[in-house]
């Protein structure tokens, strides 16, 4: 259930829900959702299985608002363990309590709720949910979330005739337990079993209504665990206009490659005959080739898909590569704010720091084992935003992962990266191995500058886009290449920088990046929520004093 309301109108039921949120604009409008997170059968690929559902829905159900919306999602956890959702993309401005992942929030214990107090601050785009814990995205529990531009910021191309959420990722059959059995006793996990789309696999064939002659706007999602995936649309082309957040330069491409965790809207034109076509999902770089199709369905279709699915691109990487360099940034345009994009002069800004990230993979205790910079993280029994305010000591320690690779063997610590509020600083991601790798960081949007094969060296700034890289949160890393980021560390908080390859993130494949100020200051962070869940060695204290 969802109910939107303006601020001056409030239940005094929500008051003090709302009450924390006294710092933000009256007139934002509050949107509230009460979700029942249960387990329930499902038939994704066929078979019955157990699926993690939010109020019997599997996806769970679409998140609409509008850029600065307050979002208020009272959790209830009706499983039979601990529970966290993340937003993936939404940046939590001043508030990283909010963010759901273990690092910064206590889980919500069986049988009990949460509330989440989230605001869409200055922010546009296309984005989506998940749960964080326990390898629960293996089971569903995930859902798209959508930021509407407010109504008097102009949008570089005319409202569609409609806009659908297309969550696609790759699947596994077996329980979510029983591939976190595997993972926890040292194993790799298989190949996934299939590919989904919107929760439907080739048995259950999932379908988008269009009239022909119109253009519609797809918000396409790669909510998978570890597959880069490519998507097409037969007899139809797609332009690229959003990337998580980022109005694009409008380019046209016959079929995108989305990487795990990222999101693009692209636009489509209904301009051929009034028929059934294919929608092609396919597995990049992966041997065998999964598929799966849906249908794009016009009305009054004179019949039936028509041919086989068309065919994409399967283990070319520089096809990918090339494409990824096309998608830039519309200067031009406006974003949350009426300003344009290309104001910001992202180029101009001298960096402060480099960080060079390498991940590996190999064995610790004779156990399968993720790192970065060679420390394999390890989760503390304290969320260490909670340990953070509440200066519990002993938790983690500031420092214990270094700026750049050692060369080293890989070690278990809860590692944890210092930075200053407001500085600006230059990413690496080294990729040493075969696979592709796809990074995230929560709390941030930042200029993906470089990526090409090989090794960076400080001449690989020569290739930089210094002008209309994208701005997004999610970039990919080709096997044996490098790709370059600048962010501006302009929101502080302790924020998740993690493998979007979810059996590597819960194998170590992440850290924390500690934004920090002295300041108290409301204009740099919030305090802990009121309502906040205190759990480990924070249990029985307070977030407020008597």
């Amino acid at each position: 259930m969802a109910i939107a309301l303006m601020g001056s109108s409030l239940p005094p039921l929500l008051f003090l829900c709302i009450s924390f949120f006294a710092i933000v604009r009256a007139d934002d409008p509050y949107r509230f959702f009460d979700w029942n997170v249960t387990y329930g059968t499902i038939y994704p690929l066929g078979v019955p299985q157990q699926g993690i559902l939010i109020n019997g829905q599997f996806p769970g159900p679409d998140i609409h608002s509008v850029t600065n919306d307050n979002i208020i999602i009272n959790v209830f956890n009706s499983l039979d363990e601990p529970f966290l959702l993340s937003w993936n993309g939404i940046q939590q401005r001043r508030n990283s309590y909010e963010d759901g992942v273990y690092g910064t929030t206590c889980p919500i214990p069986p049988g009990k709720n949460f509330t989440y107090i989230l605001q869409m601050k200055d922010q546009i785009g296309s984005f989506y949910y998940f749960p964080s814990l326990g390898f629960h995205k293996a089971a569903g529990g995930f859902g798209g979330i959508r930021i509407l531009s407010r109504p008097r910021i102009p949008v570089p191309f005319p409202d569609p005739a409609g806009d659908y959420t297309v969550l696609i990722g790759d699947w596994y059959q077996a329980n979510h337990t029983t591939l976190r059995a595997q993972l926890d006793n040292g194993s790799m996990l298989p190949l996934p079993d299939g590919i989904l789309i919107n929760g439907r696999g080739p048995n259950r064939t999932a379908s988008f209504n269009v009239e022909q002659g119109k253009t519609y706007r797809l918000r396409i999602s790669n909510v998978g665990l570890q597959s880069s995936l490519n998507f097409r649309i037969q007899g139809h082309r797609m332009k690229v206009v959003e990337v998580e957040g980022t109005h694009t330069l409008q380019t046209e491409f016959s079929s995108l490659d989305i990487h795990v965790g990222q999101s693009y809207s692209v636009l489509v034109t209904t301009d051929q005959p009034a028929q059934d076509f294919y929608i092609v999902v396919s597995s990049r770089f992966t041997t065998p080739i999964l598929t799966t199709t849906a249908i794009l369905r016009y009305a009054n279709s004179a019949g039936s898909v028509q041919g086989p699915p068309p065919g994409g691109p399967t283990i070319q990487i520089d096809w990918s590569l090339n494409q990824a360099r096309a998608i830039r940034t519309n200067l031009t345009a406006s974003g949350p704010r009426p300003n344009p994009q290309g104001s910001y002069h992202y180029g101009l800004i001298s960096t402060t720091r480099t960080i060079v990230l390498s991940n590996s993979a190999g064995l610790v205790n004779g156990k399968q084992r993720y790192a970065v910079n060679s420390v394999s993280f390890i989760p503390a029994d304290t969320p260490l935003k909670v340990a953070d305010f509440f200066k519990i000591g002993g938790v983690f320690r500031v420092g214990s992962i270094s700026d750049w690779p050692n060369g080293g063997g890989i070690y278990q610590d809860t590692s944890v990266m210092g930075a200053d509020y407001r500085a600006f600083v230059e990413i690496v991601f080294q990729n040493n191995e075969d696979l592709i790798q796809s990074w995230h960081l929560d709390g941030y949007s930042f200029f993906v500058v470089g990526m090409d094969g090989g090794q960076w060296t400080s001449n690989s700034r020569n290739q930089y886009n210094l002008r209309d890289a994208i701005a997004r949160c999610t970039t990919q890393v080709y096997p044996k290449s490098w790709t370059a980021i600048y962010v501006a560390l302009d929101n502080v908080g302790m924020w998740n920088l993690r493998s979007e390859f979810w059996a590597r993130q819960y194998l170590g494949q992440q850290f924390y990046l500690r934004v920090y100020t002295p300041s108290t200051s409301l204009r740099d962070e919030y305090p802990i929520p009121k309502n906040a869940l205190l759990c480990g060695r924070a249990t029985g204290r307070r977030t407020r004093p008597l």
